[in-house]
């Protein structure tokens, strides 16, 4: 613009020609020509520009209103149009350009089209910042402020959280209320959301909430495992914001902003004690939002929805996505797992080895890599083992098929002498599992002496009292199942051996 007012002031003070104003002022001849050329079709002289300032300067010689036509009486496009379209996937400004231009041959050049646009987009409230394709992208954020729940018994009021999800190009939302932002409530939100909007978007752009998001990264941020699971059942990709840049999610702050202005406000006075009242009154306000205009545009957010986002996105798949959590525990010695305050067996090659589990609700899977090892019912009986017998060593296998029943069953193959020893070992103890191993201690004499010997030595045991595997083991190292006789010797002399009532007359003794 000082170029301008230095042409002139040069051309008519100075007696400047036009030769010597290029080089002084390193412009073009073309240019001050066009300069005087203006000045001449607005009929005004350098003494009538002076006192104007740059910018009264610059709007008198070439700036046009924004009116319904230009100078040249060029129609403007209109700008409400080029801004919804520009929402659907793959229009731009030179498509609509040239769309304008076979409408209005005279009309606006593309550079003059563009800038119109611009102006008027700075004119609009609307934030222009994001244009969002429809059907792209869908924003999910939890209010700050909170409704409450209170308790019919105690009264007792209890604030829940509000989980909000906002379509990009339709600003059309969903809202419910959550007992807190665990990873189940966030995912399975998503899940609700989906249903309700009949569809899925290309992309998720959530916070970096520790439920999504396992490690917060301006550029490499890690999902959460479950949260990526699900966002691959449903085919979206996962962007969250960056740390500490609430504009990459403009559009859910705004709805969370409209969902507590024309949702908690009118909810205000209500008392709701369950989630289940809360969210049935949210749902109905909820549509009353959707299905009401904008306030400078001549639609809803529903029929936007409907035109731009729901055509353009992803069908839902046949399947609901099913909850899910995910383990990484450490196979132990005895072949299984700790997972969720139950073990359970893996084969036993994996000793050692670190482990992802996928728990279910009614299931458990054990994967190495992407390799499926096991599958197990889930137990709902806590600190219990699932054990499958075929994930166990060969050595172990015969220890993991002893039960109480077998037990007897094996000594009742061995003779009726051992089946009454080994069930009076097992019911000497306090808890049957204390005698199984005594009692296999037993049975597997047999394999070094034989079961004939082993029946012999019970049937010795029994009129002895034994119920030790050492007195078993002692006997038929020694031989003496092989006696023919057994009798209980005693001692003949009974002259040096005190009675009871030697030891009688002592206490009186004592007492004197």
């Amino acid at each position: 613009m000082r170029r301008i007012r230095d042409c002139l002031r040069l051309y008519f003070d100075a007696g400047m020609n036009q030769s010597q104003l290029s080089r002084t002022l390193k412009i073009g001849r073309g240019t001050i020509q066009g300069y005087l050329k203006k000045l001449e079709e607005k009929k005004l002289t350098w003494n009538d520009l002076k006192d104007y300032s740059d910018n009264d300067l610059e709007s008198l010689l070439y700036t046009q209103s924004l009116s319904s036509t230009t100078k040249r009486n060029r129609p403007l496009p209109d700008f409400e149009y080029v801004h919804k379209e520009l929402k659907r996937p793959g229009v731009t400004l030179q498509l609509l350009w040239e769309e304008y231009i076979e409408s209005h041959p005279d009309g606006l050049r593309r550079s003059q089209f563009c800038w119109h646009f611009q102006q008027w987009s700075k004119s609009k409230k609307l934030s222009m910042h994001q244009n969002h394709k429809g059907g792209e992208r869908c924003f999910v954020d939890y209010s700050g402020k909170k409704p409450n729940v209170v308790n019919p018994v105690t009264g007792e009021i209890r604030k829940v959280e509000l989980f909000v999800m906002c379509w990009g190009a339709s600003h059309y939302f969903y809202a419910e209320a959550q007992e807190s932002q665990n990873l189940e409530n966030w995912t399975m939100g998503h899940v609700r959301a989906f249903e309700y909007y009949g569809c899925t978007p290309q992309i998720v752009v959530p916070d970096n909430l520790k439920s999504g998001i396992d490690k917060a990264c301006r550029y490499d941020p890690d999902v959460n495992r479950t949260y990526q699971e699900m966002s691959e059942h449903y085919g979206f990709g996962v962007l969250p914001a960056r740390p500490i840049a609430p504009k990459d999610k403009s559009k859910v702050e705004n709805a969370v902003l409209i969902v507590q202005r024309w949702i908690l406000a009118r909810l205000r006075n209500r008392i709701f004690t369950n989630l289940s009242q809360l969210n049935a009154a949210i749902k109905e306000l909820l549509e009353y939002c959707n299905n009401k205009k904008f306030q400078k545009m001549p639609y809803t957010r529903n029929e936007l929805f409907l035109e731009l986002d729901k055509p353009n996105a992803l069908l839902l798949p046949e399947n609901r996505f099913e909850y899910c959590t995910w383990y990484q525990p450490t196979v132990s010695p005895d072949c299984h797992i700790s997972v969720d305050k139950n073990y359970y067996s893996v084969p036993w090659e994996y000793y050692r080895k670190k482990l992802d589990v996928r728990l279910l609700k009614n299931t458990l899977e054990v994967y190495y890599g992407r390799k499926r090892i096991a599958v197990h019912n889930r137990s709902i009986k806590q600190y219990s083992y699932t054990t499958n017998t075929n994930h166990l060593p060969e050595a172990h296998k015969k220890y993991a098929f002893w039960t109480l029943e077998n037990i007897i069953k094996n000594a009742r193959t061995i003779g009726s002498s051992t089946e009454e020893i080994v069930d009076k070992i097992i019911k000497s103890k306090i808890h049957p599992l204390q005698g199984y191993r005594p009692a296999l201690g037993v049975l597997r004499l047999a394999n070094t002496y034989g079961a004939q010997r082993l029946e012999k030595a019970c049937s010795i045991g029994l009129e002895l009292g034994f119920n030790r595997v050492r007195q078993f083991n002692d006997l038929l190292k020694n031989g003496k199942d092989k006696v023919e006789q057994h009798t209980v010797k005693t001692i003949k002399n009974k002259q040096n051996i005190r009675g009871c009532k030697y030891y009688t007359k002592q206490e009186e003794m004592d007492l004197c």
